[in-house]
């Protein structure tokens, strides 16, 4: 390849702004006399990637790459120096001298092969053999505007509708071979086209150049559905998203990507006036995908189907977005529906609506999650396990405990409990064993769970175990007969029995000695809560906590003796029960004052 001329250079230069060539790759926000984005040369969570418009110069203090346009180019599209500013030159207009063709790069007579199959594809949907794939576009809702507005095309049920036109461009048939529009026949010579009785979908990258197509089936039976070209040198289905050109601009602007599953999906989106939405090209979102959509926006919105598969897909999603930083939404479709059915019924408004109104992807796997059923504490384990991961992937501290307590809070198990699984699941540990012990183990048949008394009978073991000189602060007498009213609490009336006695009879209390001395429910209970994995109260908040619980006791005991002795006067206005009410009514003051001065007194 000749040398360009320095004048060409300088022309070249002048014409473009590097900030609108780096905002094809990056997305960037302006900050003071500079425009920041995330570095396009290394992974970062901050914005170390500066342009500055006035000067044409970028520069990151992540990685310390720098320089011009040129130099941008050549690093994102590890182009030759000649190479990005002919590729520049093509973009603003501007002639420059070949003077040595068979210099040229390796990939040009790739995208020269696939602009000739986009052409060809053109011209065959509007000829009369296109006329099956036009009725099918119309019957998707697409009409001749939409199919030119997206490039639609045909891919004639003919073997050589590409290769001739390429041979007639006088593109050597391995040119189209390696770029996926043409295969090689297997005897006798020359190529057959790839794509064969199927509308066709040109994938361009950022600048715009066709470097793929998708195929979708147009006859019955035909399989499969659809059908991607293959690998090549410029098209990467890991990396590939369909409608990026497209959707840049209005990305910029909103900062916000909308990422959908099919070519059809994407279509509807752009004709509702979602332009800042591309699909996947025949594949789940990948850790490259991602890279992309960080770079070019912060949030995402994932429109996928409502169904099971589309659920799995969302999870799926979140495991590569996530790491990257990403604010992640899920907008979800009825079941049944995709985007331009749902388009066509309810209107561009409503799918607008859809789109704007969705929800952080990570609440929607959350209340899945508890709606599986979280009644019992294996139910719990398996919700927060199935959750915990993805909590573990979101980068910002403040969200994730967020998250924390949301999880927490739909699924009913100890905040606690679910940061430890968290913690796990960032390490890479055994998430389900981590809460094991955290979440309440299977409740003996028969005994009360997740009751107020419950609870407080729960929190009354464990507080004596760890503390068993605060035996002395308990009334034995009154607590047990407050507990043995309520069914189910026979189990924990027994547990806490044997410790308040042993602790009278200054004997040990720890679980090994009591293991023997209780049986049944009882037994159970203590074996469970002697082996749970809890943070222990030191002194001073053990004796606020016991404190606290039997003063909610004795409140619970004064409430209900008020409600009975209410109820019987109602059926018997007798003296002895008013002075009985009254008496009560003292207690719960007295009770309420002593509540009031305690956290003073202590």
């Amino acid at each position: 390849m000749g040398r360009i001329p320095e004048a060409t250079v300088n022309e070249i230069r002048e014409r473009v702004d590097l900030v609108d060539v780096v905002s094809r790759h990056v997305s960037l926000k302006q900050n003071g006399s500079n425009f920041k984005g995330l570095c396009p040369f290394h992974d970062e969570k901050t914005p170390s990637f500066n342009v500055n418009r006035a000067r044409q110069i970028f520069h990151c203090f992540g990685c310390g790459e720098g320089g011009n346009v040129f130099g941008f180019l050549m690093k994102r599209e590890n182009l030759s120096f000649p190479e990005a500013v002919r590729s520049l030159a093509r973009d603003c207009g501007i002639e420059v001298p070949e003077d040595d063709a068979g210099a040229r790069d390796a990939t040009k007579p790739l995208y020269e092969a696939t602009e000739i199959a986009q052409r060809a594809y053109r011209i065959a949907l509007a000829s009369p053999e296109g006329a099956a794939a036009r009725a099918y576009l119309a019957g998707r809702g697409l009409s001749p505007a939409d199919a030119e507005r997206f490039g639609i095309g045909y891919a004639p049920d003919r073997w050589d509708t590409v290769a001739k036109a390429l041979g007639a461009a006088r593109i050597p048939g391995e040119a189209g071979e390696r770029a996926g529009v043409t295969k090689a026949r297997s005897s006798g010579g020359g190529h057959y086209d790839h794509l064969r009785a199927r509308v066709t979908f040109p994938i361009q990258d950022v600048r715009g150049r066709v470097i793929g197509f998708g195929g979708r089936a147009t006859q019955a039976g035909q399989e499969p559905k659809y059908l991607n070209t293959p690998e090549t040198a410029i098209f990467h289905k890991r990396e590939a998203l369909y409608g990026i050109p497209a959707a840049l601009e209005a990305a910029r602007k909103r900062d916000r990507l909308v990422v959908c599953e099919g070519y059809f999906d994407r279509i509807a989106l752009a004709r509702a006036g979602i332009e800042e939405s591309v699909a996947t090209c025949g594949t789940a979102l990948t850790p490259d995908h991602a890279r992309q959509l960080r770079r070019r926006a912060r949030e995402v919105v994932l429109l996928f189907d409502g169904d099971a598969a589309g659920q799995r897909a969302i999870a799926s999603a979140l495991e590569v977005l996530l790491p990257q930083g990403l604010r992640v939404r899920a907008a979800v479709l009825p079941a049944g529906d995709d985007p331009d059915t749902y388009l066509e019924r309810e209107g561009a408004d409503a799918l607008r609506a859809l789109v704007d109104g969705a929800a952080p992807a990570l609440e929607r796997v959350i209340a899945l999650a508890a709606a599986k059923g979280v009644a019992t504490p294996w139910e719990k384990s398996d919700a927060v396990a199935s959750v915990a991961p993805l909590v573990a992937r979101v980068q910002d501290a403040v969200e994730r405990t967020e998250l924390v307590r949301r999880l927490a809070l739909g699924t009913g198990v100890d905040e606690r409990a679910v940061e430890m699984a968290v913690r796990t699941a960032a390490r890479g540990g055994d998430v389900e064993g981590a809460i094991a012990a955290r979440v309440a183990p299977a409740t003996p048949v028969g005994v009360a769970e997740g009751t107020p008394l419950a609870r407080a009978a729960r929190d009354l073991v464990r507080l004596l175990l760890a503390h068993p000189g605060l035996a002395g602060r308990v009334g034995a007498e009154s607590l047990l007969e407050s507990l043995a009213e309520t069914a189910g609490l026979e189990a924990w009336c027994a547990l806490l029995g044997a410790i308040l006695d042993h602790a009278a009879l200054g004997e040990p209390v720890d679980a090994a000695t009591l293991v023997d001395r209780v049986s049944g429910a009882a037994r159970v209970l203590l074996q469970q809560l002697a082996v749970e994995d809890v943070p222990v109260l030191d002194g001073a908040a053990a004796e606020r906590a016991l404190d606290d619980t039997l003063a909610a006791l004795e409140r619970r005991r004064l409430r209900r003796e008020s409600a009975e002795t209410t109820d019987a006067l109602r059926q018997n206005n007798d003296v002895s029960l008013l002075a009985a009410k009254q008496r009560q009514l003292d207690r719960r003051k007295a009770v309420q004052k002593q509540n009031a001065v305690t956290p003073a007194a202590s």
